[in-house]
């Protein structure tokens, strides 16, 4: 505003350095300064504060503050303008892309066999492109949740600092009478954090374990769902389209009704030395997948899942893989185990507050979509 002063004096005449406001208010002060006083500050004669003094050009004299004034007050006026002719053009625009909706929406509409979607279908499915846009996404989801928050957390074992990273947003939940309940893989009972979670959380979280579970799933009020979108979990995709989340939702309800409540142990397998976990390996190991892929789906380290297979070939006395799968096969332990189907009353209830977080740990609350 009224010019940008020097590259060492970067403002307007409406704020001024303090050298240029000392040598300027001296100038006014005195009607005069010297030229060589106001050598430091270039600023007053480029802003046309000083200028020199007719009758001896040793000496600078100042413009009077109140035509500085109407200066300034011109210049916000003609800011002023072009902004309000800015703000007319862009109203303009929309308009016109306004105009374009409706008539989409009304085209869509019809018969339903012709035209486009209308625009309610195309915020069915939105992108959300880094964690900033994912947890804003979140946040909003879980502020307008009113009933029920369902999870799928893959993975091992919930890591302490991630679940009490969304306690308070699982007690803002529980407060509001919204039901929480989250599936993980068995190896998420390995770790206290979880049940330390839950009982702090209370009777509003459930949580239920599986071999294997979906990658990752929140689901509020089974109206708007997030899902990772790319193998880092920085994207996400949410979902507000009713027919996909409802197949979301039907999903979760049938992996929860095959999964073991968190509090119940799991099944024995029936063969001495051999652990419910070394069953689901061997399983896995015979339908042909190497190490690594089935310590991913049961949430394990490679370094675990080897140790594991070690000692069932030691229990079934294999000496190598070929041998291994052959024992698999002769012990019945090519297949996944029967599952019980889990009583009425097989859901989780802890003493202790009520509710879940909405970041990391899943039967309680919901946790970011891309967290590892």
């Amino acid at each position: 505003m009224a010019g940008h002063g020097t590259d060492e004096h970067p403002h307007g005449a409406d704020r001024l350095c303090e050298a240029g406001d000392r040598i300027y208010s001296r100038a006014v002060r005195r009607g005069r300064v010297l030229r060589r006083d106001a050598e430091t500050v270039p600023c007053l004669l480029e802003l046309a504060l000083l200028h020199p003094d007719p009758d001896d050009m040793a000496w600078l004299v100042p413009t009077s503050p109140q035509e500085v004034m109407t200066r300034l007050l011109r210049g916000v006026y003609d800011e002023v303008s072009a902004s309000q002719r800015r703000v007319g053009s862009a109203v303009e625009a929309f308009e016109r892309y306004t105009s374009l909706r409706e008539e989409s929406q009304y085209a869509g509409s019809g018969s339903g066999t012709g035209g486009g979607p209308g625009f309610g279908e195309g915020t069915a499915l939105r992108v959300l492109d880094g964690l900033a846009r994912i947890q804003t996404a979140m946040d909003a989801a879980t502020q307008a949740c009113t009933t029920e928050v369902l999870t799928v957390q893959p993975g091992g074992i919930r890591r302490e600092y991630e679940l009490s990273e969304g306690l308070h947003r699982a007690l803002e939940l529980r407060e509001r009478g919204v039901r929480m309940r989250g599936l993980y893989n068995h190896v998420a009972r390995h770790g206290q954090g979880l049940l330390n979670y839950l009982e702090l959380v209370g009777g509003a979280a459930e949580a239920r374990t599986l071999d294997e579970v979906v990658e990752r799933l929140i689901l509020f009020d089974r109206t708007v769902a997030f899902i990772p979108a790319n193998a880092e979990r920085t994207v996400a995709l949410e979902i507000r389209h009713p027919a996909l989340v409802r197949y979301l939702g039907t999903v979760f309800d049938r992996l929860w009704r095959l999964a073991i409540p968190l509090t119940a142990p799991l099944p024995d397998t029936g063969i001495e030395g051999i652990s419910h976990r070394e069953r689901s390996i061997a399983a896995l190991l015979a339908e042909g997948h190497q190490d690594a892929v089935v310590a991913e789906r049961l949430g394990i380290s490679v370094r675990t899942c080897r140790a594991h297979i070690a000692r069932l070939s030691e229990t079934l006395g294999a000496a190598s893989r070929t041998q291994l799968g052959v024992r698999i096969a002769q012990a019945g332990l090519d297949r996944p185990p029967a599952v019980a189907e889990p009583g009425g009353d097989a859901t989780l209830s802890l003493p202790a507050p009520t509710v879940p977080p909405t970041t990391p740990a899943p039967a309680p609350a919901p946790e970011s979509p891309t967290a590892r």
